[in-house]
């Protein structure tokens, strides 16, 4: 009989998605390789999760505001009721496929982070470098179970091997959600820009340290949260606005005190780039406002639902351009965030760990202590956190 280990789930049967909150601790089978019973897995592996993050996607599945249709479906295809989450990860490799060192490179005992979007490999996104919007992509913890869980199965082309001497673990462990920042920012040209950044969550964070770190010339970080904005400063934001929550009526409407605010900034022109990292339907049309005349726009933050957009004839009057980003460029954007964080020299890695993690005091949350009644008191006092997995 296979043994047990602690994992963090979502039953859409005992749990359900209308009627409850929050992730459960539950008791899953130890995985295990069996090429004989399936082929495919000669190219898998078995990783031990030392570190694994929470991100804005698990925070969305949390409240249930994110990511409803694609568990449900991907549920359903499997014939399965429960989903393992989560996507961020630093593990070591236990078992690996008799494919995986002479495809990969890979072998036991290896340091591994990797990609949460497990993408097909035939389709034309795939062939041609686009794999962040491969057309039958899976996603870790979401379409497909994740690492919430103190041992995983997974496939080795979506590691990535990283030195834990240069970059400390609990950073390895988020290059998936510091690589959707190097994404958006590395799409655009940032040196010189003016940029307005909606949203101080974590990606918003990252975000801001990396502007200053590519050469923006001013930077400015808008929230509701105080401590989040006093984050966007210590970060290098030159300015930052704190904004307030709309009621259920106006929850759609752009901020007109907020755009007014960043146009004084910028003597009355608005910023070259606007990006809208927090997933609300004001945030977006306050991106779209607060832009000048051929400025560029980037989407991230996500929600459940359908937008209003007031005022669409702007767009095309400003000549508004639009930048939608998905996940990373694979693995373009792991060789660019490595390179960056594991050059001491520029602070980024100090950085996230001493502003961000707060030096891991209440970011580093052991699975043995996790309660959902901790989490949801932990997501409230920080907007990232690593659970170590083996403690």
């Amino acid at each position: 009989m296979s043994a047990s280990i602690q994992a963090l789930t979502l039953d859409l049967e005992k749990d359900g998605w209308e009627t409850s909150r929050g992730f459960m601790k539950r008791e899953v089978l130890y995985p295990e390789l069996n090429e004989r019973l399936d082929p495919k897995e000669a190219a898998f592996i078995i990783l031990k999760i030392l570190y694994a993050g929470i991100c804005g996607s698990d925070r969305g599945i949390w409240k249930r505001q994110a990511f409803s249709e694609m568990i449900h479906t991907s549920l359903k295809r499997e014939g399965k009721r429960m989903r393992i989450l989560g996507h961020e990860f630093l593990g070591e490799v236990v078992a690996a496929g008799s494919q995986v060192e002479h495809l990969y490179g890979i072998k036991e005992g290896d340091m591994v982070t990797g990609d949460s979007h497990v993408t097909c490999g035939k389709c034309l996104q795939c062939r041609t470098g686009m794999q962040e919007v491969c057309q039958d992509q899976l996603i870790l913890g979401i379409s497909i179970d994740g690492v919430f869980a103190e041992y995983v199965k997974l496939p080795a082309r979506n590691l990535w091997r990283v030195d834990t001497g240069a970059v400390r673990p609990e950073i390895c462990a988020i290059y998936d959600p510091i690589g959707n920042a190097v994404h958006a920012l590395t799409s655009l040209e940032l040196r010189g820009a003016t940029v307005a950044i909606f949203g101080c969550g974590q990606i918003g964070l990252f975000s801001i340290a990396l502007a200053r770190r590519y050469g923006a010339s001013l930077i400015i970080g808008i929230d509701t949260d105080r401590s989040q904005l006093d984050m966007a400063k210590a970060l290098g934001a030159h300015h930052t606005i704190k904004i307030e929550r709309k009621d259920k009526a106006h929850e759609y409407a752009a901020d007109t005190e907020v755009v007014e605010a960043i146009k004084g900034i910028t003597r009355g022109k608005g910023v070259n780039i606007a990006m809208e990292m927090a997933g609300f339907n004001s945030s977006v049309n306050n991106c779209l406002e607060a832009v000048r005349p051929g400025g560029h726009v980037v989407f991230f933050g996500i929600k459940d639902g359908d937008f209003v957009i007031t005022n669409f004839s702007r767009m095309v009057m400003k000549g508004i351009t639009i930048h939608n980003i998905i996940g990373r460029q694979i693995f373009n954007t792991w060789h660019t965030m490595h390179r960056l964080l594991s050059d001491v020299s520029n602070g980024l890695q100090d950085d996230i760990w001493n502003i961000i993690l707060r030096g891991g005091n209440g970011t580093v949350i052991p699975l043995s202590a996790f309660t959902p009644e901790l989490l949801e008191q932990k997501m409230a006092e920080h907007p990232k956190l690593i659970f170590d997995m083996q403690k």
